[in-house]
């Protein structure tokens, strides 16, 4: 009777090297394309948020007949104004849950132009948190 010895081989060192070069590669093409999705997605989040914000703020200056001042700022669609005069207006919260922050987590910019004008400013400053910039630095507002 012959004795059956089957032989185990396992991986060499060189092919073990050649799939770990072969996955940092592939690592390589695919993390940059996803990382660039993350901060697309950031910009379409920021954008979002700010029509919702403008949307409120159309509610608010039909319930009151203006929009907030820029002291006031965002925070009057959430909180009932002090005055006995314009609480009878308000209907408010204009918001669910509390102000959004854009998508890099800073909060939107508010200005209102002028008392009796309609101008309003609504905005992100973007991936810097500072005014201007380019790419994701560049400031968002509506229609952008």
């Amino acid at each position: 009777m012959r004795s059956t010895k089957t032989h185990q081989r396992g991986f060499t060192m060189i092919e073990l090297l050649v799939v770990l070069v072969i996955m940092g590669l592939m690592a390589g093409f695919v993390a940059p394309k996803f990382f660039g999705k993350a901060e697309t997605a950031k910009v379409k989040t920021t954008q979002t948020q700010l029509k919702a914000l403008k949307s409120a703020l159309q509610t608010y200056k039909l319930d009151m007949g203006e929009y907030p001042s820029t002291q006031e700022g965002l925070q009057a669609l959430n909180s009932s104004p002090e005055s006995a005069k314009a609480k009878q207006y308000w209907q408010g919260p204009y918001l669910d849950g509390k102000l959004p922050q854009d998508g890099w987590g800073n909060p939107f910019q508010y200005r209102r132009e002028a008392r009796g004008q309609e101008d309003v400013t609504l905005m992100s400053l973007g991936a810097d948190g500072k005014t201007g910039g380019e790419g994701l630095d560049a400031d968002l507002a509506l229609g952008d």
